[in-house]
């Protein structure tokens, strides 16, 4: 009896152990196949390849695609004028579609600082030298203008540089994009270069590009910023995320651009 009892235990443990290791086998298995699908491949691809066939058609249609709300609205804050010195966007930079290829320039240093500032940090400082108030940051407000702008550029190709005055920012970005933060351990590039095309509860894995931000996101059914979705993607790693319009998310934010060099602008993208 106890011989069979001991043979039953160490059946059962030799199960278990046999499905640990075929598990094992299998992760790491389908981990370097997409590895070689969709990473190693010198290629970059936009997060619409990895999204639903539903998600993709909102993105293709203006019609429903929700983000184009914030388009419109953008528009109409672009010629509204400042009751008190009666100036608009518009008075300085003419019609919006004027604006084409400028959201590819950022973040750019600003030569005053000598610091990178985004796009909607441009917007308030326009606005500030307006007299106008100043918009919060991730207000509809705010990002329906960078929308709108960000919408003028749409199917132009990123094609960021490395220059001497922005390469410390490059340097903290990619610094930024292998770090291992949280209490999970996770660096950006374990999911958007190493699991590539693998599923994360139920989404696919993409390489993160952000040619298609400011986004319209359904989980939150707005806009929002790309400093915004990476605050998400610290959060999920169980970290401490560093403050919108940061010094750090500007650098990672000038990265992440960088990485994406060949991808067409497509904001406002649909993503989940």
């Amino acid at each position: 009896m106890k011989k069979e009892m001991k043979f039953y235990l160490s059946s059962t443990l030799f199960k278990k152990k046999l499905k640990l290791t075929l598990f094992v086998f299998l992760f790491v298995t389908f981990g370097l196949f997409a590895k070689l699908t969709f990473s190693s491949e010198k290629r970059v691809i936009s997060g619409y390849n990895f999204a639903e066939p539903s998600t993709q058609k909102i993105q293709d249609d203006d019609f429903i695609n929700p983000g184009i709300f914030w388009v419109e609205q953008g528009k109409s804050l672009w010629i509204k004028k400042n009751i008190i010195n009666d100036m608009s966007c518009s008075t300085c930079h003419g019609k919006i579609e004027n604006m084409r290829g400028v959201s590819t320039q950022y973040p750019k240093i600003l030569e005053s600082t000598k610091k990178l500032i985004n796009l909607e940090q441009r917007i308030n400082l326009c606005r500030k030298k307006l007299d106008m108030k100043e918009f919060q940051e991730e207000s509809k407000d705010l990002l329906s203008l960078s929308t709108a702008i960000s919408n003028q550029s749409r199917g132009l190709e990123l094609n960021y540089k490395v220059t001497e005055k922005n390469k410390k920012w490059y340097d903290l970005g990619k610094k930024l994009y292998y770090k291992k933060i949280g209490l999970m351990g996770l660096s950006c590039n374990q999911c958007h270069d190493d699991r590539v095309g693998l599923s994360l509860r139920a989404e696919k894995i993409s390489q993160g590009q952000i040619n298609g931000f400011p986004s319209y996101l359904l989980r939150w059914s707005k806009v929002v910023s790309v400093h915004k979705r990476i605050q998400f993607c610290n959060e999920q790693a169980r970290a401490v995320p560093y403050k919108i319009n940061s010094d750090e998310y500007n650098a990672l934010q000038f990265y992440l651009s960088l990485r994406g060099n060949g991808l067409e602008v497509e904001s406002p993208a649909v993503r989940k």
